[in-house]
């Protein structure tokens, strides 16, 4: 799987005997997600997929079971074989149990956690259950290794701060994992590594010992996010921005430089783009009710920003990919 993003399917158990999947998915699981003690309840009828991938250093896996069961990391186990990996597991639907430390974690539908594969840790399921793992060397956390350590198997809050785009990221990510080139994936990696680093700062209050890059990043990561909830609000601007995130107007242009782009351009980008897509999608908007839409009412204005950013006015650009 090295230097590819695509999802390899490495077990359905229906393509399995009944009599050998429980063997099968038990050495999958060792193989792929290293040496772990798989408990299943005898007798229990085993159905499940297991997809593996890369993306840049960190690898993706998901797991879908509707089986009650348990995976166990045993200090026997990291003896034989402990390569200094960091997991994330992320609830994509149904629910989990993560133990490590003397720490549970009880995650739901979009909630995550991290734990450290070289400590032991038990991971299970009572019922039908969908999980995205993301394995990373432990260098890769921008976080001394003190630091998380008191954080493995704690629930990252997935609704406020860094943890409610890290969530959405990263269940994207597993989702459309095919689909990224693999400069892409190198690039949502490090953008991964961020959020979660920052998540688990946050959540240890140590936001200040992050590298300089990593927050730059990451509140960057923050400032887009703001601007895509709010590309309709035709009053948007870099105080209301900078206010909502905290910082100064003057460091939020600093934030932009460093992508080559301004604040005004970056918000004229989107709105176009989000515009654009409506005008190839149809439906019953005229031209200017879609520019009002994404925060561009004059429909003059739109249709000189539409035409100079794809060559044709809306109206034409909406005539031209018009399903007939």
């Amino acid at each position: 799987m090295e230097g590819t993003t695509r999802m390899a399917i490495l077990i359905r158990t229906s393509d399995l005997p009944a009599k050998d999947r429980h063997e099968a998915w038990r050495s999958i699981v060792c193989d792929t997600l290293g040496p772990l003690d798989t408990h299943i309840a005898p007798g229990a009828p085993l159905r499940g997929e297991i997809e593996l991938g890369r993306l840049g250093p960190m690898s993706v896996g998901r797991v879908r079971t509707s089986t009650p069961h348990s995976m166990h990391r045993t200090p026997g186990l990291i003896r034989r074989d402990d390569p200094g990996l960091y997991r994330v597991v992320l609830v994509v639907s149904g629910g989990a149990r993560l133990e490590q430390d003397g720490r549970q974690a009880r995650l739901g539908a979009g909630e995550f956690a991290v734990y450290d594969f070289g400590r032991p840790y038990e991971l299970a399921y009572d019922a039908s259950v969908r999980l995205a793992v993301f394995s990373f060397p432990h260098d890769l956390l921008a976080l001394p290794a003190g630091q998380v350590a008191p954080f493995t198997a704690v629930p990252i809050d997935s609704a406020s701060g860094t943890g409610a785009l890290a969530a959405p990221l990263l269940r994207r990510v597993a989702d459309d994992h095919a689909t990224y080139r693999p400069d892409s994936a190198a690039r949502l990696a490090t953008v991964a590594m961020d959020l979660i680093g920052t998540a688990v700062a946050e959540r240890a209050g140590r936001t200040d010992e992050l590298p300089e890059e990593a927050r730059r990043r990451t509140l960057l990561r923050q400032v887009h996010a703001f601007i895509e909830e709010r590309l309709g609000d035709p009053g948007l601007d870099p105080a209301t921005i900078a206010a909502a995130c905290h910082i100064s107007v003057r460091y939020l242009h600093r934030l932009f430089e460093s992508e080559h782009t301004t604040v005004a351009a970056w918000i004229r980008r989107r709105r176009l783009e989000r515009c654009r897509a409506d005008l190839l999608a149809g439906g019953g908007l005229s031209v200017s009710a879609v520019g009002a839409r994404w925060g561009l009412p004059d429909s003059a204005h739109f249709s000189r920003l539409f035409r100079r950013a794809y060559g044709v006015p809306p109206a034409e650009f909406r005539r031209a990919h018009a399903v007939h």
